[in-house]
């Protein structure tokens, strides 16, 4: 699950000297994963009523006049006219629009805050953008750390900045492949972000716990977050990653804006329909207590019954989760074409263990707004049935 080989971490949590705290590992090292009972931990963050350590997340700070419209102009998000303490995300693509950076974003009136997985990354890439606009970017993560709380709301204003999560509710300009809003097995989770200076960072949670809220670590959050289809930066997101293969057009991509970088292959394939990939929940078989570790294959079943060899891979693990309620669940990308109503197998070490899917982008590739055809496709000039 956390077995990956772990990264020296940018900071080391003050909260990690907690006693009973278990370090994190992978996309998470620097804060703790749990702090003795993770099942209880998940429990309160399910009931409302718990606090997560997540100073691992970094923070770049823009400023200036032309913040907003410069950030339009260049990212997946409507951002032009975003109103202050109004929480979106928004998605840095490559040329051919697979995935480089995203970042929760919300604008305090004087500047705009984005968290991100890839902060250092994400903040060079702004700075050689900037061109001869009036905007600043800086890097502001040893100054500021993010807390995280299972509430919904936005922050008010003098309160600290605070990033309310919008999954999985379609924003304006967005579209789905996945289940309706209130269908959703996300729209029940309450999930925000709470900016807080670096140094106050164990002074904030003391106060959070003065309430009556555990502090819980990230094998709590990861779990409700598996359980909603969130998809995650650090974890679903490789080097060929276009949004529609995570149903991440929901909240971070707006498909009616100007040009940006990428936004040719958004529109192709929302219009043609069909992503290479899709995301899907895996419910594991937990019977032989073994899981396995991100970045697993996902096979399908071929003569595993007959022969005990799995066949072929058609996708790869990217989360992993003990649920208290589900059990062992994971989240894996495959092949769009896997047949969406079948068991899998899943490597692991001590033998591969099998898999139900729950569909969460469907097999057919078609968000629900995809244009109508305009015709039979046909091939051929002036498209006669014989050419």
């Amino acid at each position: 699950m956390d077995g990956e080989p772990q990264a020296a971490p940018r900071h080391r949590s003050p909260l990690l000297d907690r006693r009973g705290a278990v370090p994190a590992a992978g996309p998470d090292a620097g804060v703790a994963w749990h702090y003795g009972d993770p099942t209880a931990e998940q429990r309160a963050l399910t009931r409302g009523g718990a606090v997560v350590d997540q100073s691992h997340l970094g923070v770049v700070r823009v400023t200036g006049p032309d913040r907003l419209t410069w950030l339009h102009s260049i990212t997946s998000q409507q951002l032009a006219d975003l109103p202050p303490r109004t929480s979106t995300e928004t998605l840095v693509l490559s040329p051919q629009g697979h995935v480089e950076h995203a970042a929760a974003v919300v604008d305090d009136g004087a500047s705009t805050w984005l968290i991100s997985e890839t902060a250092p990354g994400l903040a060079a890439w702004l700075d050689r953008m900037r061109f001869m606009l009036r905007v600043e970017v800086a890097d502001v993560t040893d100054e500021w750390a993010a807390i995280g709380e299972p509430v919904s709301a936005e922050g008010a204003e003098g309160e600290p900045v605070t990033w309310a999560d919008p999954w999985p509710r379609t924003l304006p300009g967005g579209t789905r492949y996945g289940l309706p809003d209130d269908e959703h097995p996300g729209a029940d989770r309450a999930w925000r972000l709470v900016l807080v200076p670096r140094a106050d960072l164990a002074d904030a949670v003391r106060a959070r716990e003065a309430s009556g809220w555990p502090l819980v670590g990230t094998w709590a959050s990861e779990a409700v977050r598996v359980e909603a289809w969130r998809p995650r930066a650090g974890r679903e997101v490789d080097h060929r990653t276009i949004p529609h293969e995570l149903d991440w057009l929901r909240t971070a991509v707006h498909l009616h804006k100007g040009c940006y970088r990428g936004q040719e292959t958004i529109a192709r394939v929302h219009n043609m329909g069909r992503p290479p990939r899709r995301l899907v929940l895996l419910h594991l078989d937990g019977s032989g207590h073994l899981l396995p570790d991100t970045g697993a294959a996902v096979r399908d079943l071929g003569d595993l019954l007959t022969t005990g060899e799995p066949g072929r891979e058609i996708g790869r693990v990217t989360s992993i989760a003990r649920h208290h309620e589900l059990g062992p669940v994971a989240l894996a990308v495959v092949k769009r074409s896997a047949p969406v109503d079948v068991e899998v197998v899943v490597d692991c070490d001590g033998g591969a263990i099998t898999a139900g899917q729950e569909v969460v982008v469907p097999g057919d590739g078609v968000s629900v707004d995809r244009p109508a055809a305009h015709g039979p496709l046909t091939r051929g000039l002036g498209g006669h049935p014989m050419l």
